[in-house]
């Protein structure tokens, strides 16, 4: 199998994952927004919201590297992992102690999975720099 092919496979890996993640935090944090220590200015409308335009743009990354677009790829991936490390935000407006379990998982899977899209952009664009390497023909039909 080509390499190029697994850093697809582990980037799609990576973003259905997170996309799972932060959909379960976002919608348990839309259903229980009162539990949730948080600034006045979040309110459910906006979770859900930013949830759908964050995700798209995860999406439109993922589309854009397999289509060797990397630099705006990188770009939408970068913004898109901020959907999982803003979970995190949520220990700025509360104690520990005014978090259930559950709460504490999802953010914290939230802010893993993001931590990991973050990662993937970093490592591509400075380690295996796949913009720097030609494409040959027969690379096309692997993707």
């Amino acid at each position: 199998m080509n390499l190029e092919v697994k850093y697809h496979k582990l980037l799609k890996t990576l973003l259905i994952v997170s996309i799972i993640s932060t959909g379960i935090h976002f919608t348990d944090n839309y259903l229980f927004i009162k539990q949730y220590p948080e600034p006045d200015w979040i309110t459910a409308p906006s979770i859900y919201q930013s949830w759908l335009i964050l995700t798209a743009l995860g999406i439109i990354g993922y589309w854009l590297y397999e289509y060797r677009k990397f630099w705006l790829a990188y770009g939408c991936l970068l913004v898109y992992s901020l959907t999982g490390l803003s979970s995190l935000g949520h220990y700025l407006y509360g104690s520990l102690s005014q978090f259930s379990a559950k709460m504490h998982f999802f953010i914290w899977t939230d802010g893993l999975s993001g931590l990991a899209i973050l990662g993937f952009v970093f490592w591509s664009a400075l380690i295996l720099k796949p913009w720097r390497r030609e494409l040959n023909p027969t690379d096309i039909t692997q993707f």
